[in-house]
């Protein structure tokens, strides 16, 4: 079979590899039929993903038909449609015995750590395949993981009603963020340096837009409070920066969720966040929540369809990321196909 693999950084290869086959423990065979393209893999690709080991083959936004079953399968069935999980954990350490098996101690991520998407072919355990909602195409459905991502974010945000959210970046993960936390009811701040990006973020929920390259984000933050400051602010844009700039527009007693996985240093006091007593909190892809989002978009609280900007068949896959470096404004969410 034919596999998109990154054999050190900035080297894409379209490669042969051989085709799985199902066992006792991964279960399930799955023909490929889309994958995301994400800011993580974009950031294998230029080697600033530090958690990544190459050669690897990418794509942790996965979803394809089930082709295959093995005797002990319950639940998936040949024709299935679904959705792979991309996190692999131990069960026996202390975080995934505390139920926080995302953040295992021998954490395997689909993608990162192990292969993951970009094939012809994955067989993965039943555990952690999910079946697809009807009316929900495969490119729609890769949106999905991305959805996974911004519940995690909001959960360890504790987000409620009575806080004001100020999300810091309006990209593909921010607009996955927003897509969530507006169902909690928050009063939500979208900051991004782009216009269009923010009008859409208000169009999507947000209650008001911050450009931070024409207003100063903390004064204005504040003055859209009155003078407290957002009670939760989401990194969303990973910056060398924006760490120190949450810690300073944030309320007394709020939380500040990171999201980044940047190791260029940045430098933050710890006056910021003692004085105010803020939580910081790390939120790192997602923690069984895959079901969670089916139920929101069968239930109609979810839209994922009409988010995807562009696609490129699997094989042009050097052509896909090219053009993500193109930073053209009209990228929203990327992703191959895998029919020929």
């Amino acid at each position: 079979m034919k596999a998109v693999m990154i054999r050190k950084p900035y080297d894409l290869q379209i490669v042969d590899m051989d085709e799985p086959v199902i066992t006792e423990h991964d279960n399930v065979l799955i023909k490929m039929k889309a994958a995301g393209i994400c800011g993580s893999d974009v950031g294998i690709y230029h080697g600033q993903n530090a958690a990544a080991t190459y050669p690897r083959v990418i794509g942790h936004e996965m979803v394809g038909e089930v082709i295959e079953i093995g005797d002990n399968c319950t639940k998936i069935k040949v024709g299935d449609r679904v959705i792979i999980d991309q996190v692999v954990n131990c069960g026996e350490c202390y975080a995934c015995k505390h139920g926080r098996g995302n953040v295992c101690a021998n954490l395997k991520v689909r993608g990162v750590h192990i292969h993951g998407g970009y094939r012809e072919y994955i067989a993965v355990p039943e555990s952690d395949v999910y079946i697809l909602p009807d009316d929900l195409s495969y490119e729609d459905a890769v949106m999905i993981e991305p959805a996974t991502i911004a519940v995690q974010s909001c959960s360890r945000a504790e987000l409620c009603k009575e806080d004001t959210l100020l999300i810091l970046g309006c990209g593909a993960l921010g607009s996955s963020i927003l897509k969530i936390a507006r169902l909690s009811g928050a009063t939500i701040i979208a900051v991004d340096v782009v216009d269009e990006r923010i009008e859409r973020a208000k169009e999507n929920g947000a209650t008001y837009g911050i450009n931070i390259l024409k207003e100063d984000v903390v004064a204005r933050a504040k003055e859209l409070t009155e003078g407290y400051g957002p009670t939760v602010s989401i990194d969303a844009a990973c910056t060398k920066d924006s760490l120190a700039t949450l810690l300073e527009l944030t309320g007394n007693a709020g939380r500040v969720i990171t999201m980044g996985f940047s190791i260029d240093p940045t430098v933050v006091t710890q006056f910021k966040i003692t004085s105010k007593e803020l939580d910081v909190r790390g939120s790192r892809l997602q923690n069984k929540k895959f079901q969670e989002v089916l139920n929101l978009v069968k239930e109609g609280n979810l839209n994922l369809k009409n988010s995807i900007s562009h696609t490129f068949n699997y094989l042009d896959a050097q052509k896909a990321f090219d053009f993500v470096d193109s930073k053209d404004p009209s990228i929203r969410k990327i992703v191959l196909t895998f029919d020929k």
